[in-house]
């Protein structure tokens, strides 16, 4: 293949299908790049033939191309899958201005509050589900109403006329757009979760908006990050020690504990059970979710109400395991 040191045409086409499409896998930019090249040379350029380093190159001179304008491109690979995927990510900005060329204004604001259900709502001490499921994003159609004091009032009322809230029609039309975006991923048991695109592009911003700067190093916070790998965890394990804040992915564990040589937590050193999860199997591996499933509930409709019910679960849990640690 040609040397791709100089930005040429076929340099700007591959930084504009990238912006179109948010974030690429490799396979994806062997496609793009491919389709680019047979139109540059007028030969059948086949996918295949596009090598690692080729993309890669391509890559690096999108990125110094970008650098200049608050952009950068950012690699990271997947939680469950491990594929590595690559985003162009503005280091300035936060999810209005990100999507506010594609989405309206209420549009925007029922994904801040999908954003909040993720990670405030559906995620605590106790069940770190962060993800949501259709019917729990209905929910989140309409601001939540609540009766202003006198001392914001004028504020609330502003808002409540500029929010007008979605249809349900439109609530399934715009999770399926941040899906087909990579914003979001949609699981077979149907919850919705930040896709690596997200995490890539909004980690400042998940990480000013969510965590508290000053707590302590060792205290709960939303955004976690995994003791092996330090990217955000929102699908993996957990310690069985519910305050311990020690979180890893699936994919990172065989590394963590074969440079540990003992299966334990990373902070607080008690036996790593594997049992504990972050991500939907919080909820998907609880007593509660099998039964409501074995009472022919769809999956992609279990909403708060079994998550209340696999928190009180785990509650139940904690008081058995800490009753026998007693009585040991």
């Amino acid at each position: 293949m040609d040397d791709n040191s100089e930005y040429n045409d076929t340099n700007r086409a591959f930084l504009q299908a990238l912006m179109g499409r948010g974030s690429l896998t490799f396979e994806q930019g062997q496609q793009v790049l491919a389709s680019i090249l047979s139109a540059e040379s007028g030969d059948d350029v086949k996918p295949d033939s596009v090598t690692q380093d080729d993309f890669e190159a391509y890559i690096n001179i999108a990125s110094d191309a970008v650098s200049l304008y608050d952009y950068q491109i950012r690699s990271a690979l997947h939680q469950v899958t491990k594929e590595r995927s690559w985003a162009l990510v503005n280091t300035a900005s936060d999810p209005t201005t990100q999507l506010a060329t594609t989405f309206t204004a209420d549009e925007i604001s029922f994904i801040k509050r999908v954003l909040d259900a993720i990670f405030d709502t559906y995620n605590t001490p106790r069940m770190e589900k962060m993800c949501v499921t259709i019917q729990e994003a209905i929910t989140l159609s309409r601001p939540p109403r609540s009766a202003p004091d006198a001392s914001n009032a004028g504020e609330a009322s502003q808002a409540g006329s500029t929010d007008r809230g979605l249809r349900h029609s439109d609530v399934n039309r715009v999770m399926d757009e941040l899906v087909a975006a990579g914003w979001l991923e949609k699981s077979v048991d149907g919850f919705y979760a930040p896709a690596p695109r997200a995490l890539m592009e909004l980690r400042t911003w998940l990480l000013d908006t969510y965590n508290d700067p000053d707590a302590p190093p060792d205290e709960w916070q939303r955004v976690k990050s995994c003791e092996a790998c330090k990217e955000v965890v929102t699908h993996g394990q957990r310690c069985s020690e519910r305050d311990c804040p020690a979180r890893i992915h699936d994919i990172c564990e065989v590394a963590l504990w074969r440079a540990r040589r003992a299966r334990t937590c990373p902070r607080c050193e008690r036996d790593w059970t594997g049992d504990k999860f972050v991500g939907e199997r919080a909820v998907t591996s609880t007593k509660a979710y099998r039964q409501a499933k074995g009472r022919g509930r769809k999956s992609n409709t279990l909403a708060s109400d079994i998550f209340d019910a696999a928190q009180a679960e785990e509650g139940e849990e904690e008081e058995e395991q800490a009753e026998e640690e007693e009585g040991n």
